[in-house]
């Protein structure tokens, strides 16, 4: 199972890098894991266009889904081949009229369902491709899952956006590559079911027992080096920051 990192800012773009975006790939089927700002692009230096196979949005904040709406008017105006087949999109509900409205506030004759076979997440687990997906609702002000990913005996969880929570404790249980949102910084910002710090994300990392963690959707005003800095200090396994392009073998 290959992690490829697409976009890793919070929030917005940073110079360096799009917003969270990730791709897994196994056995020729490739999941991309949010498409927030500025990711359609930088897909593109990895894969094809049309080359995705399945979509997980782990919630509709922009900078997990945005580019969404960019997806589509490539796959439904494609000019060679004719419009694309829809692709499975798991996603929370409400995920087409949010992309839609973002697309076009007045009404179109076109449909996003024509491209993307929508489909309502919910805490549970099933089959994509290859893979054994889990999905937990974890602690954000909308609607988010954290989504566990097996395959081959391996296992990769990632966060999405979340405030400390059970849910993600148990997701991450044993995971070979943790892939922990750490959005704020330990003792500067304190806001309940919103966002992790470094301390809090190490903390997870720790109780779930997991190999390795990776530090993602730090905002470009966060000194992400502090952040890992904290999580060392309660997690003693390998730890890092998440950079765009990175490339894990998990």
């Amino acid at each position: 199972m290959k992690l490829t990192v697409v976009g890793c800012s919070g929030s917005f773009p940073s110079a360096e890098s799009a917003c969270s975006s990730y791709l897994v790939e196994a056995d020729g089927f490739r999941l991309l894991l949010d498409m927030g700002n500025g990711a359609l692009g930088e897909l593109q230096r990895h894969i094809g266009l049309y080359d995705l196979d399945a979509i997980f949005l782990s919630h509709l904040h922009a900078d997990h889904c945005i580019d969404m709406c960019g997806y589509f008017v490539a796959r439904y105006y494609r000019h060679e081949g004719g419009r694309c087949d829809a692709i499975p999109v798991f996603a929370p509900e409400g995920a087409e009229q949010r992309l839609t409205t973002a697309y076009a506030d007045t009404p179109s004759p076109t449909s996003m369902s024509e491209v993307f076979g929508f489909q309502t997440l919910k805490s549970g687990t099933f089959e994509v491709g290859p893979f054994t997906v889990r999905t937990e609702k974890v602690c954000h002000p909308v609607e988010a899952y954290g989504i566990r990913i097996e395959h081959a005996g391996r296992t990769l969880t990632y966060s999405g956006d979340t405030g400390v929570c059970d849910a993600l404790d148990e997701l991450a249980r044993g995971a070979d590559l943790f892939l922990c949102e750490a959005s704020f910084t330990h003792g500067k910002e304190d806001v309940p079911d919103l966002h992790l710090n470094g301390r809090e994300a190490g903390a997870h990392a720790a109780r779930a027992g997991v190999r390795r963690l990776v530090l993602t959707h730090i905002p470009p005003w966060t000194d992400g080096e502090r952040n890992l800095a904290d999580a060392r200090e309660v997690f003693t396994g390998p730890a890092e920051l998440a950079y765009a392009g990175a490339v894990y073998e998990v």
